[in-house]
């Protein structure tokens, strides 16, 4: 988001990652860490203590919103930050940035990700509205099933935001958009939504949803915690909910009483498996989330914060919007074609369907092709942060945009853009970092290998 690039909570978030580089290189690889995580419900924090002075005082603004569980971040030792507009935990006193990063690979861990905006687009024009601002194929998308997206910008396609579209019905669906662009992203589907009744298409309702919170439950174990509190009168398979796809569950509280009408998507920003939780305003996320965590248990679920998530998420070769994605890059520049519908690129019309269409063939063959490409980097010695330069021969090629010791692969990894035909995996560049150029290696996406449950493997 070109406008609205300068968000502190997220240049903070990848200060936090990039301050633990130090610590990182110590850290065991993920498979030997079992026993040496943390089972205690407050082990002493061993690495950020610097970090942690850096937050104290940096969520004081009143002006700051707060979701719903405000009050267990702070009872639970959450160092609240600001971001997008909210007071939210960049990390829990239990855990270090890198253990809670490490035992979200390993177990499980709760995210409260109830700053993001949730709608609900409905009626018969809902997905013909939809699939003008977006490049997605939401005709043919099975019910209950979601899709990443991108809202486009009408002229250049460049990404005004990026999206989980799902499709609850066939004229109901279910968005969630990044916080951090709320109030363009707000201007943006009221201009459009304005002009396509307008020009007297079918009738679209938009509902924001913002006393729903969104709760993220990923890891391993992330699947088994949610089943066993399943309520009896509502039994769900989760086995049979596969990575992208959605279910109404109900979820059993300690006082016998239901949480009832909550949306259960499989998928995350993590990389692992796991589940979005949308709760309606008359669910109570205090219970919600303290349910999950007492009948888990601190050796299998804790909380973790906006830190954790970003390193996660990087290791998953995901994008931050506002780093790796803003209004003057599209989605073939971004590594996202394949969010384009292969009728989409048959019959386009969606916003900025000329210049998409034509990125997607190379020159040779009749398009435009792409002067450069999002890719994923390994660097030497010092982590690279935001807006390091990618050179070669001295000549700058590119820019880093984001950039963390990678806890799980203890190496320093990044995503940026260089120019096409430096992307291919293997080619290397440099990256200067600290006045010191850096060798650096085109590395494919993601770091490390996703888990999303995709079904059992055949014996």
């Amino acid at each position: 988001m070109a406008s609205r690039r300068v968000v502190l909570g997220v240049r903070a978030i990848a200060r936090a990652a990039q301050q633990y580089s130090v610590q990182s290189r110590t850290v065991k690889p993920t498979s030997l860490l079992r026993n040496r995580l943390p089972t205690s419900p407050h082990p002493a924090v061993p690495s950020c203590a610097a970090v942690q002075t850096r937050w104290a005082s940096s969520a004081t603004d009143p002006n700051l919103k707060k979701t719903r569980l405000y009050d267990l971040h702070v009872a639970n030792g959450g160092q609240m930050v600001p971001f997008s507009g909210y007071s939210m935990p960049v990390q829990y006193k239990d855990l270090s940035i890198v253990q809670s990063h490490l035992w979200t690979r390993e177990k499980a861990s709760l995210f409260d990700v109830s700053h993001m905006l949730q709608h609900h687009f409905s009626g018969p024009g809902a997905a013909g509205f939809l699939s003008l601002i977006t490049p997605s194929s939401l005709s043919t998308l099975p019910t209950n099933q979601s899709t990443l997206s991108c809202l486009l910008h009408p002229e250049t396609g460049g990404i005004i935001d990026d999206t989980i579209i799902t499709k609850l019905r066939p004229e109901l669906f279910y968005v969630v958009t990044n916080a951090g662009c709320r109030e363009k992203d707000t201007a943006y589907l009221q201009t459009h939504l304005d002009a396509w009744t307008a020009a007297g298409h079918s009738e679209v309702t938009w509902t924001p949803l913002p006393d729903n919170s969104l709760l993220a439950l990923q890891g391993p174990l992330s699947s088994s915690i949610l089943s066993s509190l399943l309520a009896p009168d509502h039994p769900v398979e989760l086995q049979k909910v596969l990575f992208g796809q959605c279910v109404e569950i109900s979820i059993q509280l300690p006082n016998g009483d239901v949480a009832r009408n909550i949306l259960a998507s499989r998928g995350g920003y993590t990389g692992e498996d796991g589940f979005e939780l949308s709760l309606p305003p008359a669910v109570d996320p205090h219970e919600v989330a303290s349910t999950l965590l007492q009948h888990a248990g601190p050796d299998q679920l804790r909380l973790a914060g906006l830190a954790a998530r970003d390193s996660l998420r990087l290791e998953a070769g995901m994008c931050l919007y506002g780093n790796d994605l803003d209004e003057t890059t599209t989605p073939v520049e971004a590594g996202l074609g394949w969010v384009i519908g292969k009728d989409r690129r048959a019959n386009g019309g969606f916003h900025g369907a000329d210049t998409i269409l034509g990125q997607l063939k190379l020159k040779k063959d009749g398009g435009t092709g792409v002067a450069r490409r999002r890719v994923g980097l390994t660097v030497e010695g010092a982590p690279a942060r935001a807006g390091a330069e990618i050179v070669v021969g001295g000549e700058k090629v590119g820019v880093v945009t984001s950039g963390c010791p990678s806890p799980s692969l203890r190496k320093n990894i990044a995503m940026g853009y260089v120019k096409s035909g430096l992307h291919k995996a293997g080619t290397e560049v440099g990256v200067v970092v600290r006045g010191k150029e850096r060798k650096a290696t085109v590395t494919k996406m993601p770091f490390v290998p996703s888990r999303y449950w995709k079904g059992a493997a055949p014996a």
